[in-house]
């Protein structure tokens, strides 16, 4: 009988906040919580934030500060001041030969080589005098203010560098520590438990970024530090890796020797890797998979180069769009609206996945279900940017795995799509018309539609991860929080059977059984995924698994919720600490146990299986 790949733990963080505990999700609908349940996630975030408070009360003046902090907003200094973007001119000067150009400086500030025409005369102590003979040129500082200003930052304050040894490593790399810390804390199960359950080969993790470690202690600083006169150092490249973010939960998190990688499609890259930990469960090749990304391209070269592309909302196109002389920050993004352009953003995210058996007999607490994740590819194209076709096939095949899974009725009546969303004029008429299609296809008169990125931005190969976590925070509160950046749906949308709504939509805990998931990427890298909820999840294993046993298991499922809770509790005072283990129990060859029927691996409580069965005994 197939695996069902269930989701047991989740964490990260992004421009709302931390995932885990809903958090992050319930700072997009905090209007609509209960004074309780607001103040819990302000008291989160203020933690997140670094915001002290006399007793467990912030006040009015902190709250303010943590609603203006957090989501999309300008950018702030922390990340660099979209006034001032240091860029360098290039300067000819002609020189009059009768007259040289002459400077002093340290003889230690001459370059290696001296350009043509360089005269060089030392005088006192380390100092030289420089005669320019001959034209030439020079790079000169010349800070310029950048066309957009607005981005989807992590809540201000938030430094995850300072949480963990981070040795110089890129930010995006602390993010993933922070995430996927953040994730396990969330699971509620000791690590090393895990590990007694299962052999060393059958945990995976595949993560990655879609950019790389783009800033100055990444791929960052490796390309531009000869520009710059610096030196490019040994980390710089080693660090820039895209899949380095599961390198770095392999051997500093978790100590897995299981599979791992990355799977890049630009903006769906989230779901690439989702799919191939879903086929690992379901053909039993591992039974946990740690699933994510992370993504920090809040630099002024990333957002120059998305800039250059004409994909970005720029503060010009903000203020033609409102008639105003200053541009709307936090209304930046404006999916399925009069937009402009999408708004960069970062965030990591991270899921745990399990097998259904492993999850039974362990109590792991069950947030939903993965059953499949669909690619596509767009075919022969006239731009690499323009959208095909590959986003109809994906969308389609979700509901029809959907519907063969839970009937028609719940797929027209009990099922939402979180649309990619990524307010930029073409996209909000091709998605909308691809949405509006399919649901007109499988007889949806309304189907409901979340576009989350007007609340935290898009965060590029993340941002289905940002879907996710947004989904089990429905299932959890019942709200699916609206689109409240736009007026009206733009005229040239397509709507007849979709339901828009600027208002956020109480549809109940148990309201809808499925939540599709939809990315759309440069290059043609379409992905969409049927998400079941928790409440299907638990109606499948009752069946598969009998009264008694599930009765055992809800039981023994207390404790896990309760660990959970702890975890939670620990991280809203400022408590919880990361997961990170540099030089941790390193394995060499000699420390296994090796047969020609299994090996043993320190640390878990199987064998690795080498009494494999022939998959071509049929041929041979």
């Amino acid at each position: 009988m197939t695996s069902i790949p269930l989701i047991v733990g989740f964490g990260g963080v992004n421009s709302a906040g931390r995932s885990s505990g809903h958090h992050g999700y319930r700072r997009m609908i905090i209007d609509s919580l209960s004074q309780a349940e607001a103040q819990h996630t302000y008291q989160n975030l203020a933690a997140l934030m670094n915001i002290s408070s006399s007793g467990e009360d912030l006040s009015e003046a902190q709250r303010q500060h943590i609603l203006d902090h957090s989501l999309v907003r300008r950018i702030e200094d922390a990340w660099f001041n979209p006034d001032a973007v240091v860029f360098n001119k290039r300067m000819a000067m002609d020189v009059d030969a009768a007259t040289p150009l002459t400077f002093e400086t340290k003889r230690r500030n001459l370059p290696d080589t001296l350009p043509a025409g360089w005269v060089v005369t030392d005088l006192a102590g380390a100092t030289v005098k420089v005669e320019i003979h001959q034209a030439t040129e020079m790079l000169v500082p010349d800070p310029r203010a950048t066309a957009v200003s607005s981005a989807g930052q992590l809540p201000s304050g938030f430094e995850p560098g300072k949480l963990y040894p981070s040795r110089s490593h890129p930010r995006g790399l602390q993010m993933t520590v922070f995430g996927a810390s953040d994730a396990l804390g969330n699971l509620g199960i000791d690590w090393d438990l895990v590990r007694d359950h299962v052999a060393a080969d059958q945990i995976s993790v595949f993560a990655g970024s879609s950019m790389g470690q783009s800033d100055a202690d990444g791929l960052g600083g490796m390309i531009g530090s000869r520009f710059d006169g610096r030196r490019v150092t040994s980390k710089n490249c080693a660090l820039g890796f895209a899949e380095m973010p599961a390198d770095f939960i392999n051997a500093y998190v978790i100590g897995s020797t299981g599979t791992t990688g990355a799977t890049l499609g630009a903006c769906a890259s989230f779901l690439y890797n989702l799919r191939q930990g879903v086929n690992e469960i379901r053909e039993g090749r591992s039974r946990v998979v740690i699933v994510g990304g992370s993504e920090a391209p809040i630099n002024p070269d990333v957002v120059a180069g998305y800039a250059a592309m004409g994909a970005l909302a720029t503060d010009a196109e903000l203020m033609a769009l409102d008639g105003s002389d200053t541009p709307d920050n936090r209304r930046a993004v404006r999916p399925f609206g009069h937009n402009c352009g999408f708004t960069i953003a970062e965030s990591a995210q991270f899921v745990v996945l399990f097998d259904d058996a492993l999850a039974m007999e362990l109590g792991a607490t069950v947030y939903g279900a993965v059953t499949d994740v669909f690619i596509n590819a767009d075919g022969y194209k006239k731009s690499i940017s323009s959208p095909g076709v590959g986003n109809y096939l994906t969308v389609a095949k979700s509901m029809a795995v959907a519907k063969a899974i839970l009937g028609e009725q719940a797929v027209q009546q009990r099922s939402y799509i979180h649309a990619h969303g990524s307010s930029t004029p073409q996209n909000r008429v091709t998605e909308s018309h691809i949405l509006n299609e399919v649901a007109k296809q499988f007889g949806i008169n309304q189907w409901p539609v979340a576009a989350i990125k007007s609340y935290i931005g898009h965060s590029l190969g993340v941002s289905s991860g940002d879907q996710l976590v947004n989904s089990l925070g429905v299932w959890n509160k019942g709200i699916i929080p609206g689109i409240n950046t736009i007026d009206t749906i733009a005229e040239d949308v397509h709507c007849s059977n979709l339901a828009f709504s600027t208002q956020h939509r109480e549809v109940g805990v148990e309201g809808m059984d499925v939540a599709v998931l939809n990315s759309k990427g440069f290059g043609g890298n379409n992905a969409s995924a049927p998400i079941l909820a928790p409440h299907i999840a638990h109606k499948m294993l009752a069946k598969k698994y009998g009264d008694k046993i599930y009765q055992q298991y809800l039981s023994s499922n207390e404790a896990v919720k309760a660990q959970s809770a702890a975890y939670d509790a620990l991280a809203t005072s400022g408590g919880a600490e990361l997961i990170y283990k540099f030089d941790n129990n390193v394995l060499g060859g000699k420390d296994l146990s090796m047969d020609s029927h299994g090996i043993g691996v320190p640390g878990f409580g199987a064998q690795v299986n080498l009494d494999i069965d022939s998959p071509y005994k049929d041929m041979l």
